[in-house]
């Protein structure tokens, strides 16, 4: 087993015994689950983040882009992981992050980080996708300031419509990992 198949069944291991939670819950979408899948359980440890940023630094790795970055909150600790990891790869890679609305002060930004010249071409990154709502909302920011997205990257896609509403948008959606991985 190679190392990236090897780290891809460990990161399984940990959604599924960490991040998979069985029990009525009200996604962000307003949808009802008999599911929900707590991403962050795993991507705030030391692990799970690294092995989020290994799996998707090798996902894009034959992509052209500036910068990889996401929405707050799923995406921060990615983010934060990605460029370490890219850094620690000879390939350093710049990030960002997007708030959910600009900041109340000082340069009152959305998107946080090294400045993204229009023109550029980004990733964007999320832990789960369901609807899509924060990646077509990411678009909202960016596509204004001429960044375009030339791709979308999920820790897990719930199958209930995010890739189909990013296509709608000419992005596709990798996940690393799909819902009936976890969800029997």
């Amino acid at each position: 087993m190679s190392d990236l198949n090897k780290e891809r069944h460990e990161l399984l291991e940990l959604l599924t015994k960490q991040a998979y939670v069985k029990g009525k819950v009200i996604l962000s979408s307003g949808k009802e689950s008999d599911y929900y899948v707590d991403a962050r359980r795993v991507t705030l440890t030391a692990k799970g983040v690294y092995l989020c940023a290994r799996l998707i630094l090798d996902q894009v790795k034959d992509e052209s882009y500036d910068a990889i970055g996401g929405p707050t909150l799923g995406a921060d600790p990615i983010v934060g992981a990605i460029g370490v990891v890219s850094l620690q790869a000879g390939k350093p890679v710049n990030t960002f992050i997007i708030r959910k609305a600009p900041k109340a002060h000082g340069k009152q930004q959305q998107v946080e980080g090294p400045a993204l010249q229009k023109g550029s071409k980004v990733i964007l990154i999320d832990d789960v996708a369901t609807t899509g709502k924060a990646f077509l909302e990411s678009l909202d920011v960016l596509t204004p300031l001429g960044v375009r997205v030339v791709k979308a990257v999920c820790v897990l896609d719930r199958g209930e419509g995010a890739r189909e509403a990013l296509a709608q948008k000419g992005v596709s959606l990798i996940a690393l990992f799909n819902i009936s991985e976890i969800h029997k």
